[in-house]
């Protein structure tokens, strides 16, 4: 379980709107310490759930199937485990197969389309183990055959949110790791 050193929020002293944020995240996951720490600014966690998911990866220029590929492709591989257990039923509930979901999980991209072949291995350069990823003239020219500059940059904003998200969930200790975790 997650052991941040910052103080939480307990349910009863949320907002309505924040509990019940607070009540899917922990039947979901088991553990809801994310919410709890950030409702003590409700215009942050605001921010992260109606201004970020809300408008941008719920709805956006971007099919939500492939946010949430690689959603699933970045937790996968940060070894975020809360993370795993809310993502892997959103790409489910996205129309994302079960074949597809385990083959993600066992880093083979054999059964996917060439469109998202190209976003998840734009989510590799993306993801925070690599640090030297980069959008190279190969890699774009994959990417536009399927999406224009706009959805590029939008794919590229929800992995940066996500995986700053990731960073700073595991630096305040909100999140459980998987036992694979590259991050200590």
């Amino acid at each position: 379980m997650p052991a941040s050193p910052m103080n939480k929020i307990s349910p009863d002293e949320m907002s309505p709107e924040i509990s019940e944020i607070r009540n899917t995240l922990n039947q979901l996951t088991g553990d809801a310490s994310f919410v709890e720490v950030f409702a003590q600014a409700p215009e942050l966690l605001e921010f992260v759930m109606q201004k970020f998911y809300g408008e941008i990866f719920f709805a956006g220029r971007v099919d939500e199937k492939y946010k949430q590929l690689v959603r699933l492709r970045l937790s996968l591989t940060h070894g975020c485990r809360t993370c795993n257990l809310q993502n892997i039923p959103g790409s489910k509930q996205a129309g994302i197969p079960d074949e597809k979901i385990t083959a993600l999980q066992n880093n083979d991209y054999s059964v996917f389309d060439a469109d998202e072949l190209a976003v998840l291995q734009f989510a590799d350069q993306m993801v925070l183990t690599n640090h030297d990823g980069r959008l190279d003239q190969e890699l774009y020219d994959r990417l536009s055959k399927h999406f224009d500059n706009a959805q590029i940059c939008e794919l590229g904003v929800v992995m940066g949110v996500i995986g700053g998200m990731a960073k700073l969930s595991f630096v305040m200790d909100l999140v459980e790791r998987e036992e694979y975790c590259p991050f200590g």
